[in-house]
């Protein structure tokens, strides 16, 4: 029984009580009876603004209750010119406002953060209680290279490529460096935080690759230009001194003057192999920013096709082409992606060695460019090492090709690629739409 009811009974009670007692009173004496019947109506009145007193507290309890159920924060009361209520009601207002204002300020904050994982450049994965991803922000699927809806649900191991290797191993303060195709670098560490009173895991993937070849150049930039100096100094001295003992030839006798000329030559040429040797390398370090200007793609394709028209005939390898149809206008530096596409089409020809076929295609939504080469696939173990300067797999390789490669790609912001397909091709993609 409620205490609303319990007062209505006892009120019906007293007062029935009261009106039998009156009734008694009437048949000995009508005076008193009066009385009995003013004292009665009073009574009544009292127990009505009794009641109203009582009653009206509970319903502003009762309210107020239901309101904080519902999480509504807004409903507030007013004064009721009854000292106890106005302080219970000035009570909860006061709650109202406090509880209304922390809301706001963990919406804005919830707002803020969510706004901020979305935007931020490094990669978050939140993991669920079954340590599978429950949520990705834009920066993870794009190192991942995979829509966060295919990623939802998967457990990081199981993630393709050199991801699902690193993430299993993954421990709190053991940061993982993830390399791929020997470009892209990224460092995975994880840590977690209480949710509920529960622990919650959550994986943060960070991009290296700019600053590692940052650093990368920094290191070998200052050595090259030393030994560039140096050597360049020495063979042009030396140069010179050969060419002057060209004037003592004549002096020789007839059966010395040949192996002394032939000796002079073999010196000279050796030089210039030398200086053109360490060119190659001053090369790598002075590549300037990118002129950038609207080229047609297909036109520097098919330059790069005729200036390797002659080895690609020696070799007997065929050119297949598949291109977008008209132009295929980007904005760059068309001298720059000349010599990267000539670099790319040398490489081709080289793994195939003899008899094969290079495929050459492009789109236009988004521009992009390929090249497919039927040679040996990459192994994987060198997949890792492709673009690190100074590593090649041949034999006289300076390994810097693919590194003017990387650089001159990396200065136009064009995302590229160099792995063995599945079916056993080997394609260097180029997507030439710039990404900061």
């Amino acid at each position: 029984m409620t205490l609303r009811a319990k007062f209505l009974l006892f009120a019906i009670i007293i007062h029935g009580v009261l009106v039998a007692l009156a009734w008694q009173v009437l048949r000995q004496n009508t005076v008193l009876f009066i009385s009995a019947e003013l004292l009665l109506l009073v009574s009544v009145v009292l127990t009505v603004h009794l009641y109203r007193g009582f009653v009206r507290p509970f319903q502003l309890i009762a309210a107020g209750t239901e309101a904080i159920k519902a999480k509504d924060f807004s409903t507030k009361f007013m004064p009721v010119n009854q000292r106890e209520m106005d302080q219970l009601i000035e009570v909860y207002n006061h709650m109202i406002d406090e509880l209304r204002q922390e809301r706001i300020t963990q919406h804005e904050k919830s707002f803020l953060l969510e706004h901020l994982i979305q935007a931020s450049p490094a990669g978050i994965l939140l993991l669920n209680f079954d340590g599978r991803i429950e949520s990705v922000n834009p920066a993870a699927a794009r190192m991942l290279q995979l829509p966060a809806p295919a990623l939802v649900g998967q457990l990081p191991a199981a993630l393709p490529g050199d991801w699902g290797p690193a993430l299993s191993s993954l421990q709190p303060g053991h940061p993982q460096v993830v390399q791929l195709s020997g470009v892209q670098t990224y460092r995975a560490h994880t840590s977690h935080f209480l949710d509920r009173g529960f622990t919650r895991y959550f994986i943060l993937l960070e991009e290296l690759t700019q600053d590692l070849i940052r650093q990368e150049k920094q290191a070998y930039e200052k050595l090259i230009r030393m030994m560039s100096h140096e050597v360049n100094n020495s063979i042009g001295a030396v140069n010179s001194i050969l060419q002057s003992f060209h004037y003592y030839a004549p002096q020789l006798a007839d059966e010395d003057r040949a192996d002394f000329t032939e000796a002079l030559e073999v010196s000279v040429n050796r030089s210039t192999h030398l200086a053109n040797f360490i060119a190659n390398f001053a090369n790598l370090v002075r590549l300037p920013p990118p002129t950038l200007r609207p080229v047609d793609v297909h036109e520097l394709l098919k330059s790069t096709c005729r200036l390797l028209q002659v080895q690609s005939e020696k070799r007997h390898i065929q050119w297949h082409w598949e291109l977008t149809p008209g132009p295929l206008f980007v904005a760059l530096d068309g001298q720059q992606l000349e010599q990267a596409l000539l670099n790319i089409g040398k490489n081709a020809l080289e793994a195939i060695g003899e008899d094969g076929n290079i495929w050459v295609r492009t789109t236009a939504s988004p521009p992009t460019v390929v090249l497919e080469n039927d040679g040996p696939g990459i192994p994987p173990e060198v997949q890792r090492h492709l673009f690190t300067p100074f590593y090649s797999t041949k034999r006289d390789g300076q390994g810097i090709g693919l590194t003017l490669i990387r650089d001159i790609l990396l200065q136009h912001h064009f995302p590229f690629s160099l792995k063995t397909q599945p079916d056993c091709r080997t394609a260097f993609s180029i997507e030439l739409t710039a990404t900061e």
